[in-house]
């Protein structure tokens, strides 16, 4: 069965990039270009694993997974930023308010999928 995974991020770039990879690993994927637009699909759904981008219009990553975990809980969905942010400050952030996992952006299939696997989501 597929994993479904929602790719939160404002760039339609990456969302393209992070789709194809994702779909040629046996995912599917839903697509939001922020924050708020991410919270609709999450009520509107609940996917297997998220991919969330820091810094976006609306609403931005770090507050979208707070909002997701006060309403849905500390562990599901998983979640995996993916984001030019790099420094300790921003991954113990991001890891301290719920995330599983970080990669640095530019990504490719490689450090993607060995990340996803690392965490079980593939």
């Amino acid at each position: 069965m597929a994993r479904n995974c929602l790719v939160v991020d404002d760039s339609r770039v990456v969302r393209k990039v992070a789709r194809r990879i994702l779909e040629s690993n046996g995912c599917a994927v839903i697509e939001a270009a922020d924050g708020q637009q991410a919270m609709d699909a999450c009520r509107a759904g609940m996917p297997d694993f998220i991919l969330l981008d820091w810094n976006m219009p609306v609403m931005d990553g770090i507050t979208f997974l707070r909002t997701l975990r006060g309403e849905f809980g500390p562990e599901n969905p998983p979640v995996v930023f993916c984001t030019t942010e790099n420094d300790m400050d921003h991954i113990e952030m991001a890891i301290s308010s719920g995330a599983q996992e970080y990669i640095m952006k530019p990504f490719d299939e490689d450090i993607l999928i060995g990340k996803l696997g690392q965490a079980g989501l593939l």
